[in-house]
């Protein structure tokens, strides 16, 4: 089993969420809400408005998101979805817990503690991204009035 960060269009209550619930895909636990340890910008960018957490450490905020368990059947998945290595990148980055939500008591770790994940980042991008505004947190219906574009996202 592997951790894995997700802080874009694969969060609870957001529009591709349905996709780590799909046995099909493979298995998947919530196990922590958390942020990154370091600053890395994440935008919205392309004509599909989709989130992008650049490989830039240092620059932007500390991201927010939620740490999943997932078996080696949803990592293949996450893979193929987030088209590694083409668009994203899978690394490991350290996060901070904000709070940890797993059932299992062998796992559990305090709010503050750091932890390793995998997330998916990009090192390729337009230049002109890094002007764009950064976020802390994506929220898909949020006050930045960007739609992301799911079918065509992804097709």
């Amino acid at each position: 089993m592997a951790r894995v960060f997700v802080y874009g269009t694969l969060k609870r209550g957001q529009p591709n969420y349905y996709r780590m619930l799909d046995a099909a895909n493979g298995k998947v636990k919530l196990l922590a809400s958390a942020c990154t340890a370091q600053k890395h910008p994440l935008v919205i960018a392309s004509k599909h408005n989709i989130p992008f957490l650049l490989n830039v450490p240092g620059q932007g905020h500390r991201v927010k998101g939620e740490i999943y368990k997932v078996d080696e059947k949803m990592l293949k998945f996450l893979d193929e979805f987030e088209s590694v290595p083409t668009l994203y990148q899978r690394t490991e980055v350290k996060l901070e817990v904000e709070e940890w939500v797993g059932e299992e008591e062998k796992e559990k770790m305090a709010s503050g503690s750091i932890i390793e994940a995998f997330i998916y980042s990009t090192t390729s991008y337009e230049a002109d991204w890094l002007s764009l505004r950064c976020y802390e947190s994506y929220d898909s219906n949020g006050d930045h009035g960007l739609e992301y574009h799911i079918k065509e996202a992804r097709d």
